[in-house]
């Protein structure tokens, strides 16, 4: 292995089954839109940095798509990734979102991204068009195949991703080319009719299920669990208020209102009085439920995957969540 900090043998990390895939990931999972600058630059260095960090850590899931950094994600995952056996590691892409080149210039800022405009996104949940996004995404990754395909953000289309791109994965996943298909939303509607109404295997719920948002439990992890399925969760921070609470924190990428900032600011010192951080309970309560096999975290350099590794591995005492369910602010 090229990289002499990733643990092989004994010490590889705990995997989990996706659903009734043959397809395995680690609890806790490394998502890439920060990589590919997110809002302000990150340097090639720092992006291959996080990205060892995170295998050095055992995490051995990676979670990618094109609309992150018109493909600059793929393209820096894929860097480090394709240096080691292709079997110790386990790659999430998304299709929906096709990328055609474009002469238009300037940046891509107005989608969250600092990087140069040389593309533009085209929505596509076409049989035809899932096909190609995931050619292009193989492509840029410099590997041979992904674990894990997503249909990515199908709100205004799912028409046509029922009737066309669904299929579409079931075939690609029927000839073996994906191990694992399914479908990632900030909603749970939509997911919850992808569980009840499809074959998939996993979905990854963005923002739904955390200390401050429970929507999700309402009906999505019941369902999968019903239906064997797996739950992936992403945004457990909420895109910030629930990592750093204070005024002008985001919460779903907007300013955080100001009761929810409260709230937040509540758990934290609840948290705090008992022994632990608002950061390792917002991850451990996305973990708790029997649906969810992964948390998905985002990180920009090692220091941030560092942190997020001892949050994750950071004891939350019973006593806390007693105390959150009692005060209800759980």
């Amino acid at each position: 292995m090229s990289d002499p900090g990733v643990p092989t043998g004994p010490s590889e990390p705990v995997r989990r089954r996706l659903g009734r895939s043959g397809v395995e990931i680690t609890p806790l999972a490394l998502g890439t839109s920060g990589i590919a600058n997110l809002y302000t630059p990150v340097t090639e260095e720092q992006a291959r940095e996080a990205v060892r960090a995170a295998l050095r850590r055992g995490i051995r899931y990676f979670d990618t798509a094109p609309h992150y950094g018109l493909g600059l994600a793929e393209r820096r995952l894929g860097a480090v990734l394709r240096e080691l056996p292709r079997d110790t590691y386990t790659v999430s892409t998304k299709v929906g979102r096709r990328l055609e080149p474009s002469d238009a210039g300037g940046d891509d800022l107005a989608h969250g991204f600092a990087v140069p405009a040389t593309h533009r996104r085209v929505w596509d949940f076409s049989a035809d068009g899932v096909r190609r996004s995931l050619e292009a995404s193989l492509e840029r990754l410099g590997l041979d195949r992904v674990d894990v395909v997503y249909l990515h953000d199908p709100d205004d289309h799912g028409d046509q991703a029922f009737r066309e791109a669904y299929p579409a994965l079931e075939r690609l996943r029927s000839e073996g080319v994906v191990g694992a298909i399914g479908a990632g939303m900030n909603q749970t509607a939509m997911l919850t009719r992808f569980v009840r109404d499809t074959d998939i295997d996993v979905v990854l719920c963005a923002g739904r299920h955390t200390l401050l948002d429970h929507s999700a439990a309402v009906e999505l992890l019941p369902a999968a669990l019903d239906r064997g399925m797996s739950v992936v969760v992403g945004g457990a921070f909420n895109s910030g208020l629930l990592a750093d609470p204070r005024p002008g924190a985001t919460y779903d990428y907007a300013t955080a209102p100001a009761a929810l900032l409260e709230r937040a600011l509540r758990i934290k010192e609840a948290a705090e009085r008992h022994g632990t951080s608002l950061r390792a309970a917002a991850l451990a309560h996305c973990a708790a439920h029997p649906a969810v096999t992964a948390v998905l975290v985002g990180a920009r350099s090692a220091a941030e995957v560092d942190d997020c590794a001892d949050r994750f591995e950071e004891p939350v005492p019973d006593a806390l969540w007693e105390e959150l369910r009692a005060t209800g602010l759980l």
